[in-house]
């Protein structure tokens, strides 16, 4: 296996451990304290940002290796047409480089693709628990729990900000960010309006003098 595959082994391995504990039953304020701590940590975050650079390249092997696939699948074909009706079809040595060729492409596409696949899972699960962590702290806010009001569970409903949650209140934010600019500025030129209307008006309010 080449370095490269070894590195994208390495990261199959190291996403089956964060999927075994996400779903690691654990009580609720440990549960939470970790996503917290997830959402807030800057290595966490450079972390993941490399991870998706990563998901690039290991995209582009899994393309490599289909193609590599496909072509020794061809390989195979032509060579047993050409052969058919003799008694050595591929055979000895040059048999066994043709499945050796054909063993390690399938193993490289099916281990990219499945370092892909879990890849999506795991950004799907952590979403999962995040919105199930935040109807949980609504639950016992509701029921009038003191805990669901500390700076932790404030911290719980910040967090995740890459779910569709997220975007959604970060939609809404931005939109009443606007709002209140522009009333700020319609504000701002009824003032002045005003002002002008106040002193147009000082002129004609004054008494001519008499002669």
């Amino acid at each position: 296996m080449t370095l490269y595959y070894s590195l994208v082994f390495a990261m199959l391995v190291t996403e089956m451990a964060i999927f075994m504990s996400l779903i690691v039953p654990l009580p609720f304020t440990w549960r939470r304290k970790l996503f917290n701590f997830i959402s807030e940590n800057p290595l966490i975050a450079k972390l993941q940002y490399g991870m998706k650079i990563c998901f690039i390249f290991i995209l582009i092997l899994f393309i490599d290796s289909v193609n590599r696939v496909y072509r020794v699948q061809i390989e195979v074909a032509a060579a047993s047409k050409d052969n058919r009706g003799s008694t050595e079809v591929l055979g000895g040595s040059a048999r066994m480089e043709v499945q050796a060729r054909k063993f390690y492409s399938q193993r490289n596409m099916y281990l990219c693709g499945f370092t892909l696949f879990l890849s999506l899972i795991l950004n799907r699960t952590y979403v999962m628990i995040l919105d199930v962590l935040r109807l949980e702290e609504e639950n016992k806010s509701l029921k009038g729990d003191s805990s669901a009001k500390g700076t932790d569970a404030a911290k719980l409903g910040a967090a995740g900000k890459a779910g569709e949650v997220g975007k959604l209140k970060k939609l809404l934010e931005e939109k009443d960010r606007d709002i209140a600019t522009l009333k700020k500025q319609t504000e701002g030129l009824q003032r002045e309006y005003n002002r002008m209307g106040d002193t147009q008006a000082m002129p004609d309010s004054t008494p001519k003098k008499s002669r």
